[in-house]
């Protein structure tokens, strides 16, 4: 039997969550649509009138999709070209989800994508269905036919290993803004002394390539480093162009809530550098450069107006 529009109409009412915690769960945007959109043929070939709440029906089939892709994806990022980093998301993406709580913004943030990567994919999905979507353990329990003690036990061991790193601080847009503007006119000075204040000692720099963009394989660290090679990648050169294709400009803005700058051209993402920013200082700098990550920021970013850039790269 197939599916009412009514049908149709509650899943697409479920869509923006579903993407928001097949992210979460993934780290990549693609990957989140391909996971919501099996579950939507999954949908499609049940017998909804038997489903007595759809909502959760739909959420354990996506977790469950989730879980498979994370396990499999393991074993892809063992043979991946250099450091694998997130698919960033750009301020105004609807798949960043909720951000009404400091959890919820937490869970979305770039430095902590990287580090639910350490989790086992059963406590990944526990911290983000109960710290993002706020999901009681009953139900998640339900979800993923554990017991509510287990999935208390397991949140408990992600938060640990999600709070072993830095502690973070929350920024809003205007303070993202001037942050990232001090950093690159630090970043372009043709000094390091003025990135090194503004780095913790122990701050690192890791770039994503993907193998189809120059990153260096392992990442830079200790605040000298890496002021000494953000100083020399906004050096000028002709090479440089080449890779991206032409003079970039660079944009201020925030990726999964934390300040960033975007580097464009010709309407076309080549960069998102995203900044870890503590009370201490930045600790960490993140390059996402791989192309294939880069597609829907290009589709985001076009879609509004961002004013003039803060000035043309290269």
């Amino acid at each position: 039997m197939g599916l009412t529009m009514e049908d149709v109409d509650r899943f697409e009412a479920a869509r923006p969550r579903l993407e928001a915690i097949a992210y979460r769960m993934l780290g990549s945007a693609s990957e989140a649509e391909d996971a919501v959109q099996e579950t939507f043929l999954r949908w499609q070939a049940a017998d909804v009138e038997r489903v007595q709440v759809p909502e959760a029906w739909l959420t354990k089939v996506l977790t469950n999709l989730c879980l498979n892709q994370l396990t499999s994806a393991r074993a892809r990022r063992e043979t991946y070209v250099g450091q694998w980093l997130p698919e960033p998301l750009l301020a105004g993406d609807p798949m960043l989800g909720p951000a009404d709580t400091a959890e919820q913004r937490e869970s979305v943030s770039y430095a902590v994508l990287v580090l639910l990567e350490r989790l086992s994919p059963s406590e990944r999905a526990v911290y983000v269905l109960r710290e993002a979507f706020d999901y009681p353990h009953r139900e998640i329990a339900e979800i993923l036919d554990i017991s509510e003690a287990a999935s208390q036990q397991i949140l408990h061991r992600a938060k640990k290993h999600v709070a072993e790193g830095k502690a973070r601080t929350e920024i809003d847009e205007a303070t993202a803004r001037r942050i990232v503007e001090e950093f690159l006119a630090a970043a372009t000075s043709g000094r390091t002394e003025p990135l090194v204040r503004l780095l913790t000692e122990d701050a690192v720099s890791i770039g994503d390539g993907g193998g189809k963009v120059p990153a260096r394989a392992k990442a830079f660290e200790g605040a000298v480093a890496v002021a000494k090679f953000l100083r020399g990648l906004f050096r000028p050169t002709e090479a440089k162009r080449k890779i991206v294709g032409g003079s970039p400009d660079v944009y201020a803005t925030t990726a999964n809530g934390e300040p960033a700058a975007v580097v464009v051209v010709d309407g076309r993402v080549v960069g998102v550098m995203c900044l870890e920013v503590t009370p201490e200082g930045i600790v960490a700098v993140r390059n996402q450069v791989n192309p294939d990550k880069l597609e829907r920021a290009t589709r985001q970013w076009n879609a509004v107006e961002h004013g003039k850039p803060l000035f043309r790269a290269f």
